[in-house]
């Protein structure tokens, strides 16, 4: 599943691949994947591309935006001169399109987006633009990293108080844009174990997982996003966070770069999860 990094990664490519193109044509090939009428985005130039957490959307003009979420499976193929494709890896990205896979096909002026996915748990979906924020799904995040108050955020851990911190900080209404990647690589940033639940934090505890956030993503960013398998940015590349920046995730049987006792994994919440066991300590 592609986390904030990667999806800020896709909003910046497609604005630079799909801006200032007319919508000629709209397929829908599944109706599940599709919420709104579909016949209002006909005809309407890529305005640009933001993003809210992991949603991606697209503002068109006349008003109208799509909300895109890629969910679990879900992938954005653009395929003009060249091909760029960002989400779920798999041979789609080289694959011929469209595949049983394609749920919506969108044709521009220079080229075709495709939205792929597998098992359905993605969507796109009709928005006016000034009704955008208050989508219940937008609307329900809680601030990101960058804009969250370690004082805020330490109020609701206390409301969580017997659950484990990382179950915690994945819940998108608590903070918004945390993955599983950058839950256990904040968490090693902070030196706390995953494990601690979240009630005994301090607020210097808090400050120090934000921060950790803040940097960890910011450099996921500036680097691409993770690589996670075929995972290709929307220029064609991969991204080279978990070569170069990441300390513990996917790292497990491997020498802390800290201490140099050996990276363990875990599951925490149902979600494999990488720790120093020596590095990380659980807070009571």
């Amino acid at each position: 599943m592609p986390e904030l990094p990667e999806v800020e990664t896709i909003k910046r490519g497609l604005n630079n691949f799909c801006v200032h193109q007319k919508i000629k044509k709209v397929m829908v090939l599944c109706d599940k994947s599709f919420v709104g009428p579909c016949e209002v985005v006909k005809g309407h130039e890529i305005v640009g591309f933001r993003r809210y957490g992991k949603a991606l959307i697209v503002d068109l003009s006349g008003a109208v935006s799509l909300m895109i979420h890629l969910r679990m499976t879900g992938q954005l193929i653009w395929d003009g001169t060249e091909r760029y494709a960002a989400g779920h890896p798999s041979d789609n990205f080289t694959a011929e399109l469209p595949n049983k896979q394609t749920r919506v096909v969108f044709e521009l002026e220079n080229g075709t987006l495709y939205f792929n996915d597998q098992r359905k748990f993605g969507f796109v979906k009709v928005l006016p633009t000034e009704e955008v924020l208050k989508d219940k799904f937008i609307a329900s995040l809680a601030p990101e990293p960058w804009q969250t108050k370690p004082e805020d955020l330490y109020e609701k851990f206390q409301r969580r108080k017997n659950s484990p911190i990382k179950a915690v900080i994945l819940d998108q209404k608590v903070i918004a844009g945390i993955g599983n990647i950058y839950a256990d690589e904040a968490l090693f940033y902070a030196g706390i174990d995953p494990r601690t639940r979240a009630g005994n934090l301090s607020l210097k505890d808090t400050k120090k997982l934000v921060e950790g956030a803040c940097k960890v993503m910011s450099a996921s960013i500036d680097s691409g996003g993770s690589t996670m398998a075929t995972y290709v940015k929307a220029d064609g590349t991969k991204g080279d966070y978990l070569e170069l920046f990441a300390k513990v995730f996917r790292r497990e049987g491997q020498p802390c770069t800290k201490c140099g006792r050996e990276i363990q994994k875990i599951r925490v919440a149902g979600r494999g999860t990488h720790i120093c066991p020596h590095c990380q300590k659980e807070l009571v």
